[in-house]
């Protein structure tokens, strides 16, 4: 157990942290044999687990549990896996990804600020 104040905290702190991120990496681990088994077996709708496991992925890498060049390489595992099975992406997942983005509005003309006195000599 350890003896300084500071490094007692650190100790409960790090206990909080390692419970948080077994939740996440739990999660994302389950997400992921979700759509393993659904594509072993010859499921053909299953965009909705899929992306369920990507979001999983990137709040974990978002949460600092997972690196994200792994999560992005899983992602493409689970989806080339998903083409080679023959699964077609549903149109609502479709439809999310292809919404218009707001329309900006014209910057607005800035105004020239006003000219100091000279001052008197």
């Amino acid at each position: 157990m350890p003896i300084i104040k500071s490094a007692r905290k650190r100790a409960r702190t790090a206990k909080r942290a390692t419970v948080r991120n077994l939740k996440t990496r739990r999660s994302f681990k389950s997400a992921i044999k979700t759509v393993q088994s659904k594509l072993k077996s010859g499921s053909k709708s299953i965009s909705k687990e899929l992306s369920e496991a990507q979001s999983s992925l990137d709040q974990a890498v978002k949460k600092g549990v997972l690196h994200k060049n792994k999560a992005a390489r899983k992602k493409a595992q689970l989806a080339a896996a998903a083409k080679k099975a023959g699964v077609k992406v549903s149109a609502a997942s479709k439809s999310q990804a292809k919404a218009k983005p707001a329309k900006k509005k014209p910057a607005a003309k800035k105004k020239s600020p006003a000219k100091k006195p000279k001052a008197k000599k």
